[in-house]
This record gives structure tokens, C-alpha cells and sequence, in this order.
């Protein structure tokens, strides 16, 4: 056990339509290598600490609108000052039948952003369409 991770994540209910959250990351990466052996080199980044640097922030909350629409929207900042924003509007159409409309922004600060996006230019603008049925 050479590396070490954690997160400290604060949840507050402003009101009855308003919840913000805010969450830290601290994580050591002396001994995260990238060689020949790893399908994806690591760029100092491991599976319980995927961020760039030592220290990550996040932060997000969500404004109800009404019984069957809602606001989210949530912050990253890393110490690679790799900056995300992302905000959706949910809206449950019947009883069980939720479609979410999403925006997405990255702006790459180090270049050791490695996904299966290939979302690394400095600036990258993307959106997700999802339908989701519960039973």
C-alpha cells in the first residue's frame, strides 16, 4: 500500500427545492507509473484517485422546478487545473419515464487527461439525451 486516497463530500438542503453539495479529494501518486504494462498509462492517476495533482474539488446541487422537472448542475476543478461544468434539465414525462437533457464542458488544463472520450483539446463542449424508464 504505497498510495493513498480519500474524499470528503458535505450535503446541505437549503429548502424544500434547493440542495447544494460540495465535495474534496486528496490523493497521493509517487508510485502511479506509466510503462509498457498498462493498457492506459496512468498519467499520475489511479482507480481510486482519477484526478489530476493531489487535490480535487467538487461541488453541484439541484433546484426543483416542480413535481416532475428539475435543475442540476455540478463543478471540478483539479490541482491540473482541469476545470468541468456540467448542468441538465430532468423532466419526468409519466410515472416512471424520466428523459434528462445534458450540456457537458471540459477545459483540459494538463495534457494527462486520458478517456475513453478522447475529450482532450483544451476545450471540449459535449451533451447527452437520456431516457430512463423505472419499474
Amino acid at each position: 500500500y504505497e498510495e493513498v486516497a480519500g474524499k470528503v463530500r458535505l450535503d446541505v438542503n437549503v429548502s424544500d427545492a434547493l440542495s447544494l453539495w460540495v465535495m474534496g479529494g486528496y490523493g497521493t501518486d509517487d508510485n502511479l507509473n506509466d510503462d509498457a504494462g498498462n493498457v492506459i498509462d496512468a498519467h499520475g492517476r489511479g482507480f481510486y484517485k482519477q484526478w489530476s495533482g493531489n487535490w480535487a474539488i467538487w461541488g453541484g446541487g439541484t433546484y426543483t422546478i416542480n413535481e416532475k422537472t428539475s435543475f442540476n448542475a455540478q463543478l471540478s476543478y483539479d490541482e491540473g487545473k482541469n476545470f468541468g461544468v456540467a448542468a441538465n434539465i430532468a423532466y419526468e414525462i409519466v410515472k416512471g419515464l424520466k428523459v434528462t437533457a445534458e450540456v457537458d464542458y471540459l477545459h483540459v488544463g494538463e495534457d494527462t487527461v486520458t478517456n475513453w472520450t478522447k475529450a482532450d483539446k483544451e476545450n471540449s463542449i459535449g451533451g447527452i439525451l437520456r431516457f430512463q424508464r423505472s419499474f
